[in-house]
C-alpha cells in the first residue's frame, strides 16, 4: 500500500485539492520527512490538520500549528 497524507481545514472538511500536492510514498518514513519539509505551504493552502494514511487505514492525524 502507498502512504499518504489527508488533509483537513479546521472545520473537518477536505479542501478543494487542485491547489494541493497529491503525493504518495513508499514508506511512512518519506511520507513524514516531506511533510516536515512541505507542512507551511499547506497551511497556507488552508489545510489544518493531516492524517497519515496507509492505504485505506488512518495511521494518526494531527494538527499543523506554527509556533509564534
Amino acid at each position: 500500500m502507498a502512504w499518504t497524507w489527508r488533509y483537513i481545514e479546521a472545520d473537518g472538511a477536505t479542501p478543494p485539492g487542485e491547489d494541493l500536492p497529491a503525493e504518495a510514498f513508499t514508506s511512512r518514513g518519506d511520507a513524514e520527512s516531506w511533510l516536515g519539509e512541505n507542512w507551511r505551504e499547506l497551511t497556507e493552502g488552508g489545510v489544518d490538520r493531516v492524517a497519515l494514511m496507509d492505504g485505506d487505514r488512518e495511521v494518526y492525524a494531527m494538527a499543523l500549528e506554527t509556533a509564534e
